[in-house]
C-alpha cells in the first residue's frame, strides 16, 4: 500500500515492503507522527550523529533524511522497505546510513531516536550496545503506541541510558524521553544467550542453543518448535539440499545436519538477529556438512526447483497485526524453489487452517502429526 504520512516539512509517499497493492496496512503510525512533531517543536534542529533505532519501515529516517541520520535494524524487509521509500522521496543516496543490529554502532551519538520493539530483549541489547556512544549532551527520545510501552519499558531506559519520563499520550502514542548519565553502569550485556536444550528433541537433545536478542523464545524451546523436532522428516530420504526457512535460532535446520551429514542447509530468515543465532547455534554444535546462512526475504533469489526439502514455522503476526501473508508467501516461495517431488513441512497452530493454502497451492496435503495445539503438515511439489 502506497500512502502519504504529513510531517511538519511536508508529505512523503511510504510503502512496507514487499509491496501488495490489497495490503491496507499503512507503512507508519501516530507514535512515528509524535515523535517528528515533537523534534520539530524544538529549540533546535537535530544536529551531529542521529541515529535511529528500530524505524520499522524507514517512515522515520525519509522524513529526517536532511539530518543524514543512521538507521539501525533488526529487519532485513524494514531494510528494504528503506530503501525504497528514500528513493521515492528522491533522497540522495548515501545520505541515510542503513546499518544492521548486528553491525557495530556509530562512536558517538548526538541523537538518539528509539521505535520501541515489541521485544523488550532487543531493546535492551539495543540499548546496552548504543549507551557507551551517548554523551551528556545526547538527546534520547523514544516513540511507540501505549499499547508498546510498559513499566519494564521505562525501567531499561532508565537504568541503562538515565533519568526517564514520558509524555502524555496522543493519538494512542507515547514519548520516552531520557536524560543519559555517563555515570551509569548497567552491568554486562546478557546477550546473546546460550541454553542446552532437553532430553527427548531427537538429534539435538542435550545440544547449545544460542540466541541473539529479539529472537522468538529466545530463552527456552518453545512448544511448536519442541513438536515439530520430535516429527521430523528421516534422514537418508534423498533429501540434500534443505532449507530451514523463517530459521530463527536455526535449531531445526540444525537438527536436519546433525541427523543427516550429508544435507547440505540452507538457514534463512528476514531478521539479521536471527541469522546471526542459526550460525552461532550451528558453529556451537561442530556440525559437519556444509551450511549456508542468508538473511533475505524468504527464498527470494533461490533458484526455482533447486531444493529437496523445505521446513517451515511460519509467524503469524507482523509487529502488531495478525496476518497469514507472511506465510502464503513462504509457502508460495517453497512450491517454486522445490523440485518435483520435494517436499514442504509445515508446523503451526491448529486454528490458523494452513491445510487450506497448501491444498490451494500444491494439490496436495497430509497431515504428518498433530496434538491438541499442533500440526505438522506435509505438501509436495508435483510435476508441472
Amino acid at each position: 500500500m502506497n500512502d502519504r504520512m504529513t510531517t511538519p516539512w511536508g508529505e512523503v509517499a511510504l510503502s512496507r515492503f514487499p509491496e501488495d497493492p490489497r495490503d491496507r496496512l499503512r507503512a507508519w503510525d501516530a507514535s512515528d507522527e509524535y515523535l517528528l512533531k515533537h523534534l520539530a517543536e524544538r529549540d533546535t534542529p537535530p544536529t551531529g550523529t542521529v541515529v535511529v533505532v528500530g524505524d520499522r519501515w524507514g517512515a522515520l529516517v525519509t522524513a529526517l533524511a536532511r539530518h543524514r541520520p543512521v538507521q539501525i535494524t533488526d529487519s532485513h524487509l524494514a531494510q528494504e522497505a528503506t530503501r525504497a521509500n528514500l528513493a521515492r522521496a528522491g533522497v540522495e543516496p548515501g545520505a541515510v546510513r542503513l546499518l544492521t543490529t548486528q553491525d557495530p554502532p556509530p562512536d558517538r551519538i548526538d541523537v538518539l531516536l528509539v521505535r520501541v520493539p515489541k521485544s523488550l530483549a532487543l531493546l535492551e541489547d539495543q540499548l546496552r550496545r548504543l549507551a557507551p556512544a551517548l554523551h551528556a549532551d545526547s538527546v534520547v527520545a523514544g516513540t511507540g503506541m501505549v499499547k508498546e510501552i510498559h513499566t519494564s519499558t521505562l525501567e531499561l531506559f532508565e537504568r541503562i541510558v538515565g533519568p526517564t519520563r514520558t509524555s502524555l499520550a496522543e493519538k494512542k502514542a507515547r514519548l520516552i524521553f531520557s536524560t543519559p548519565d555517563p555515570e551509569l553502569r548497567p552491568g554486562a550485556n546478557p546477550w546473546p544467550y546460550s541454553y542446552a536444550l532437553p532430553d527427548g528433541v531427537g538429534p539435538v537433545s542435550g545440544r547449545t542453543v544460542v540466541n541473539h536478542a529479539g529472537v522468538f523464545c529466545a530463552d527456552r524451546l518453545d512448544i511448536g518448535t519442541r513438536f515439530f523436532l520430535g516429527h521430523l522428516p528421516a534422514a537418508g530420504r534423498d533429501a540434500r539440499r534443505v532449507v530451514d526457512l523463517g530459521c530463527g535460532n536455526g535449531v531445526v535446520g540444525t537438527a536436519v545436519a546433525l541427523a543427516d551429514p550429508g544435507a547440505e542447509v540452507l538457514f534463512v530468515d528476514e531478521s539479521f538477529q536471527a541469522v546471526a543465532s542459526a550460525e552461532a547455534t550451528y558453529k556451537a554444535n561442530g556440525v559437519p556438512g556444509h551450511a549456508e546462512f542468508r538473511v533475505g526475504d524468504g527464498l527470494a533469489g533461490v533458484a526455482s526447483g533447486s531444493v529437496d526439502l523445505v521446513l517451515n514455522n511460519p509467524p503469524f503476526h507482523s509487529h502488531q497485526a495478525t496476518t497469514d501473508a507472511t506465510a502464503w508467501r513462504m509457502f508460495t516461495g517453497a512450491r517454486r524453489v522445490l523440485r518435483p517431488g520435494g517436499e514442504l513441512w509445515v508446523v503451526g497452530n491448529r486454528h490458523l487452517g494452513y491445510h487450506v493454502k497448501l491444498r490451494r497451492l500444491f494439490g496436495n496435503c497430509q497431515l504428518v502429526a498433530g496434538d491438541r495445539k499442533f500440526v505438522i503438515l506435509k505438501a509436495v511439489r508435483r510435476e508441472g
